[in-house]
């Protein structure tokens, strides 16, 4: 059974991963870029200005401050892709997939400020007084499309509660399990009663936890990161050379690496890319909708902030250190690959315990965020009652996640999160001009 299902997905994401789609990332991106004059680059003061700047202003539409949508959003992707999922990209493709996650994150910018713009332009308010919004509400009140908005929701709560709930719930159990005898079962009723304090708080109570947990365990790692370049300086030219080297020629078979040609390096790069920062998937818009502002660009300057700490910085150092630590011809991918580089460039069991950490506090933030885009969209579909069903749900998922063992995951995920992004691509591009112009306002008006 589980050869089958390897099988025709191997297939479908073959497809939903081949040039077009490829080309539907890259040039929805290079677009956006082009039309909003490479906002990423050019407005860099307006964005260290804003990261610097806590909203407090409780008087402003909306259900939590700006940064702390900023950073429930930033704790949505930086989770097991940071870790495992990168580690599985090289494993799959060599080092040279770390180049196209770069180059899908530098475009990823400008497709997720596009995206956050126009979730708060069309977010609805709710009896309560609390605001809702997505690509759903924008695919069916911009482009006025209720399929493309129906299918999007479909595939987002498939996509959230199938794979995420599960692979960051198996990465927790994974390296703990790889330090620590403990039942996995035992592992997945505490993430259950934690994750579940969270969720079952609303938003408000995702919003404080995440303004403490994600600057914590992003300048905990970063660190970490920088120590250990710095540790092993004298062998990072080398790596960054094998690194681009990588990128533009095909990867032979060594060791346990079966070898990868130049088009699935590209594809690993952008698939693992958009799983780690989401840009393309409209994640964004659901999260950021909740923020008090008055101004749609307001709150999407945060979206460069988001993806270049979550790609350029936290996967360029874990990609850094497996290069580093010359490992990844081993067979040995996701979680396992990480851990055993952490420990090749630490003394002791030092690197072990620390990845074990990391995974934990970047798995189960990510548990928590993720599950607020999932009732969302469960709510565009279902009602408003049907968010108690999705948490109950996403509970029962973390467990099922804490037992199974998910060795397709990582490709089922690709799937599911191609299906996402291809009607929200095709929404932000038809809506282009509405953004364009909302940005031409803001900065014209500063």
């Amino acid at each position: 059974m589980v050869e089958l299902i390897e099988k025709y997905n191997g297939i479908i994401n073959d497809f939903i991963w081949g040039v077009p789609m490829i080309l539907l990332l890259l040039g929805t991106g290079i677009y956006f870029s082009i039309r909003l004059n490479f906002v990423q680059i050019t407005k860099i003061k307006e964005i260290l200005r804003k990261f610097k700047k806590e909203s407090r202003n409780n008087q402003k539409k909306g259900n939590i401050s700006s940064i702390q949508a900023a950073l429930i959003a930033l704790g949505g992707i930086v989770g097991s892709g940071n870790i495992a999922g990168v580690a599985t990209a090289i494993a799959a493709a060599g080092p040279g997939a770390l180049v196209w996650m770069w180059v899908a994150a530098f475009f990823g910018m400008a497709i997720k400020f596009a995206e956050i713009t126009l979730g708060i332009l069309f977010r609805k308010e709710k009896e309560e007084g609390t605001f809702t919004s997505g690509p759903m509400y924008y695919l069916k009140e911009g482009v006025k499309s209720k399929f493309l908005a129906g299918f999007y929701a479909i595939m987002a709560v498939i996509s959230y509660i199938v794979i995420v709930a599960m692979v960051d719930t198996n990465t927790i159990v994974e390296v703990i399990n790889a330090k620590c005898s403990i039942p996995p079962f035992l592992i997945g009723i505490l993430l259950m009663i934690i994750v579940g304090f969270v969720i079952f708080g609303g938003v408000k109570r995702l919003g404080k936890f995440s303004q403490v947990m994600v600057p914590v365990m992003g300048i905990f790692y970063i660190l970490i990161g920088v120590i250990i370049i710095f540790l092993n300086i004298d062998m990072v030219p080398s790596a960054f050379v094998t690194i681009f080297k990588s990128a533009f020629t095909p990867q032979a078979a060594v060791g346990g690496f079966l070898g990868a040609s130049v088009t699935q390096i590209i594809r690993y790069g952008f698939a693992r890319g958009m799983y780690s920062n989401e840009a393309g998937m409209g994640s964004a818009a659901i999260i950021h909708s909740s923020a008090k502002v008055d101004d749609p660009i307001e709150q999407s300057l945060w979206a460069p902030i988001e993806v270049f700490i979550d790609t350029i910085v936290i996967c360029t150092i874990s990609g850094l250190i497996i290069v580093i630590a010359g490992n990844w011809t081993g067979g040995l991918s996701g979680a396992a690959l990480m851990m055993e580089a952490f420990q090749e460039v630490l003394p002791g069991e030092i690197g072990s315990y620390l990845i074990m950490i990391i995974s934990f506090l970047f798995s189960f933030t990510c548990l928590t965020s993720a599950g607020f885009v999932c009732e969302e969209c469960a709510q565009y579909l279902f009602g408003e009652k049907s968010k108690y069903i999705v948490r109950i749900l996403w509970l029962i998922f973390i467990m099922i996640g804490a037992v199974t063992s998910l060795e397709l995951v990582w490709d089922l995920a690709d799937t599911v999160n191609g299906f996402m992004a291809i009607p929200n691509l095709i929404g932000i591009l038809f809506l282009s001009n509405i953004v364009v112009k909302k940005k031409k306002e803001y900065f014209k008006e500063k």
